[in-house]
């Protein structure tokens, strides 16, 4: 007890009286060392989220100020080896089916996964392993095999690993017809890889036609996650779900796959429920949002109540010379990774006998001396002449530092298809932003008439008034009070050339079929072009039948969001309206890892302002091309009306 009250007041004493640390550091943990030696430190959450993704900005000192080398190793599991088994047998019994393999192999395995070409089937199935062929010893309880239409599977079956040259797998055919097994793959012991399990928020959810869609926050920044699992109080279900995460691409940030997997709890007559509910990952994550898409079909949404992760650890070693106060600093955007010379060495941490030293909370870095938001970006982007753009609106700021906005519909209709004229302004200067794309969308409702074919009564058309003209929509939804019908719908908009002629734009078609056994069922059209105009056409050919009654209309747009860096005082602009501009080219690309990955203020756009009133030719409509192609036709015929009555002679 003494000498451990000697090492903490050590720590304490010596930080006060400590050299001075580096001014580019903004995060620093202070521990204590009780003797020399090799030393190993996991690092926790809170220091891999104040790191860069590489860690290359992780620096330790000693109380003297000298830099001290350090090894860093992250925990990643091995590849799983699989193999075909020596000999497959089948043998056919009464009411189970008993496959026989001989593995061949003298390391332990763990699993073993059947093949089948059978699409539609549950069965319960029983493992046993033997040393000679003859002697059997049961690997578990009897544990479900399963195959749906859908494509949902589950033909895995896993024990502790050992060293098994036969195993047999008896499948239970009482219930249900055999089914045919015609090979399958054995796996290998993997050396078992640590990981440590903490919290996941849900912040979003979005459900749309067989898909929910979960945003999840993890916590922290630069986790290595080893896998996901989903919470929920469902007692019998089967659902695909895939994982994705935001990756920054040139100039946008978009989502990417990053995992996915089968989750499902399912029971066989005469045995207990079995389940899984994680989605493997292994895989780094440079950003704190995960989004899950959960694969519905026909049935209800899955209701998950929570979300936990696995992280895999990262741990830091250095040799001690002394005893002492050690300052592990983190933070430093524009630190180079270091090269040391005992990095080279091939530390076994296993064989390092001290006890791991616990880091502290982060605490602030007295010395640090901050070179603005992001260095050369906070006096913003060059000055930008604004008489093209044709609106803005205010920003209103939470607070300072890194920024997400959210354009409403009104902006993303006025702006271009692509939002290469949107700006942000601090007074006559740009302020540099990032455009990210994300997989949700957002509903609008729309005014909907029913009308029918003045020519064919047999067609009826819904005319769709949309909320702004020229929203970039991604889909049209709808519901039916008609209890059972078949249709094909075909969504398009009228448009009018330089001439002033109408033609059709087709935007999207499918065949809604509803029946008594299937009611209620919502018809879902993706939208195969962009939107020009403010009104859409919904028309269907009903033959001989009444029309189908429709209602609850809606239209979704994908939701972008910006991300930009502003100080608490800023008085910021967004301009848009511009069909000329060309897109911004600005460096803030160059450090967008760590603005995607900061814990971002959410800001919001006050009212529209209009700045001027736009031209024909500077922003074109439907049917503006005609008025002027006829306007100017009208002044050539007057004028060659006037040359042919010079012309003719006088009476």
């Amino acid at each position: 007890m003494r000498r451990l009250l000697c090492v903490g007041a050590l720590g304490l004493g010596l930080s006060a009286a400590a050299a001075p640390l580096p001014d580019g550091w903004p995060h620093v943990q202070t521990f204590a060392v009780a003797d020399a030696g090799l030393i190993k430190i996991s690092l926790p959450v809170d220091t891999l989220d104040a790191a860069r993704p590489s860690l290359a900005d992780v620096r330790l000192y000693d109380d003297e100020g000298r830099e001290t080398p350090y090894w860093l190793k992250r925990a990643a599991p091995v590849g799983v080896a699989m193999y075909r088994p020596k000999s497959f047998e089948v043998a056919l019994q009464t009411n189970q089916t008993i496959l026989l393999l001989q593995t061949g192999l003298p390391q332990p395995v763990d699993g073993v996964w059947l093949e089948t070409p059978a699409a539609d089937f549950i069965k319960a199935a029983q493992i046993e392993g033997s040393l000679d062929g003859r002697r059997w010893r049961t690997l578990g309880p009897a544990r479900p095999l399963f195959r749906q239409p859908d494509g949902a599977a589950q033909l895995q079956l896993t024990f502790e690993p050992a060293i098994w040259p036969w195993l047999c797998v008896t499948v239970d055919d009482q219930r249900s017809p055999p089914v045919p097994f015609t090979n399958a793959v054995v796996t290998t012991l993997a050396a078992p890889v640590p990981a440590e399990a903490g919290p996941a928020t849900i912040t979003e959810r979005q459900e749309e036609p067989g898909v929910s869609r979960l945003t999840l926050d993890v916590g922290a920044a630069n986790l290595t996650l080893a896998d996901v699992e989903l919470e929920t109080a469902e007692p019998l279900f089967t659902r695909s779900v895939a994982v994705w995460a935001p990756e920054i691409s040139g100039d946008v940030i978009r989502e990417r796959p990053i995992g996915a997997g089968l989750i499902f709890r399912v029971a066989v007559d005469g045995q207990p429920v079995a389940g899984n509910l994680k989605v493997p990952l292994e895989t780094r994550l440079s950003a704190r949002e995960l989004v899950l898409l959960i694969t519905n079909g026909d049935s209800p949404p899955l209701p998950v109540t929570g979300a936990r992760v696995e992280r895999r650890p990262v741990e830091l070693a250095f040799y001690a010379r002394a005893p002492g106060a050690y300052h592990l600093l983190t933070g430093n955007r524009q630190a180079r990774a270091p090269r040391y010379d005992l990095a080279t060495l091939n530390l076994d941490f296993n064989l390092i006998t001290n006890a791991a030293v616990a880091l502290p909370p982060l605490a602030d870095n007295p010395g640090y001396r901050p070179p603005g938001m992001l260095p050369g970006l906070d006096q913003g982007g060059a000055p930008l002449d604004l008489s093209a753009w044709r609106y803005r609106r205010p920003l209103q700021l939470a607070g300072g530092g890194a920024q997400q906005l959210e354009p409403g519909p009104e902006v993303l209709a006025r702006a271009q298809p692509g939002l290469a004229d949107l700006r942000f302004m601090r007074g006559t200067n740009q302020l540099p932003y990032l455009v990210q794309h994300t997989s949700l969308s957002r509903a609008l409702t729309p005014a909907v008439t029913a009308t029918n074919d003045v020519r064919d009564r047999r067609f009826t058309r819904w005319i769709i008034h949309l909320p702004y003209a020229g929203l970039p929509l991604a889909r049209l939804a709808c519901t039916a009070r008609t209890p059972f019908f078949e249709r094909t719908l075909t969504l398009y908009e009228e448009l009018t050339d330089e001439r002033g002629d109408k033609h059709r734009q087709t935007l999207g078609g499918g065949t809604w079929r509803q029946t008594p056994e299937h009611p209620g069922q919502e018809f879902s059209l993706t939208l195969s072009g962009p939107v020009s105009g403010g009104t859409l056409f919904l028309e269907t050919a009903n033959g001989d039948n009444p029309p189908p009654e429709l209602e609850h209309f809606a239209v979704y747009y994908p939701v972008t969001r910006l991300l930009f860096l502003a100080r608490t005082n800023d008085a910021l602009h967004l301009y848009y309206g511009n069909p000329q501009a060309g897109a911004p080219s600005y460096d803030l690309r160059l450090v967008a890892g760590p603005l995607l990955a900061a814990d971002k203020s959410t800001a919001t756009l006050a009212g529209e302002e209009l700045l001027h009133k736009t031209s024909g030719q500077e922003h074109p409509h439907p049917g503006a091309g005609g008025v002027v192609f006829w306007g100017m036709l009208a002044v050539v015929v007057a004028g060659l009306l006037v040359i042919i009555a010079r012309l003719l002679p006088k009476p």
